[in-house]
C-alpha cells in the first residue's frame, strides 16, 4: 500500500465498502467482533479509546477519500460506520442481545437521519462523514443502554 492509496484502503475497510449491498450495514457487521474482543480485552475504556482512534483516522481518510472521488458522503466510505458501531457497543452491555441491540438501534439512527445527526451530516469534510456516525452511535448506545436498565435485554 503506497501512500497515494492509503486514504481510500482505510476509507472502504481495503475494498469492502465497495461490495455494493448494503456497505454500510456491512461496516457495521465487521464492528461488532472486534467491538466485542476489545470491550473483553480492554473494558469500557478500552473500545471507547479504539473509537476515538478509529475516528481520528476515518476523519483523515474519508475527508481524503471524499474529495477524490468529489462527492460529499461517498457510501463505499465505510470506516465511519466502524467508528458509530464501536461508540454504539462501548454504551452496551457485553451480551449478544446487549450488541445485537446496539446494531440495529445504530442502524436505524444512521439509515433515517433524525436530528442532530442530519444537522451533522451536512457539515463538510471528514467531520461531517464521521460525525453523523458518531451521533448516531451516541443515540443508538444510549438508548441501548436504556433498555438494559430497564430490563429489556
Amino acid at each position: 500500500m503506497n501512500a497515494a492509496t492509503m486514504p481510500a484502503n482505510v476509507a472502504t475497510l481495503f475494498g469492502l465498502g465497495r461490495i455494493g449491498f448494503a456497505p454500510g450495514t456491512l461496516g457495521s457487521l465487521v464492528a461488532l467482533p472486534v467491538a466485542w474482543l476489545a470491550m473483553r480485552l480492554a473494558g469500557t475504556i478500552g473500545l471507547l479509546a479504539l473509537c476515538a482512534a478509529t475516528s481520528i483516522l476515518a476523519v483523515w481518510a474519508s475527508a481524503h477519500y471524499a474529495k477524490a472521488r468529489e462527492t460529499h458522503d461517498p457510501s463505499e466510505c465505510i470506516i465511519d460506520e466502524v467508528a458509530g458501531q464501536f461508540l454504539a457497543c462501548a454504551l452496551s452491555p457485553l451480551s449478544l442481545t446487549g450488541f445485537v441491540a446496539a446494531f440495529v438501534f445504530f442502524r436505524l439512527f444512521d439509515i433515517s437521519k433524525l436530528w442532530p445527526i442530519s444537522a451533522v451530516e451536512r457539515i463538510e469534510g471528514g467531520a461531517g462523514i464521521v460525525g453523523d456516525d458518531l451521533i448516531a452511535g451516541l443515540m443508538a448506545g444510549v438508548v441501548t443502554a436504556v433498555f438494559a436498565t430497564a430490563g429489556f435485554l
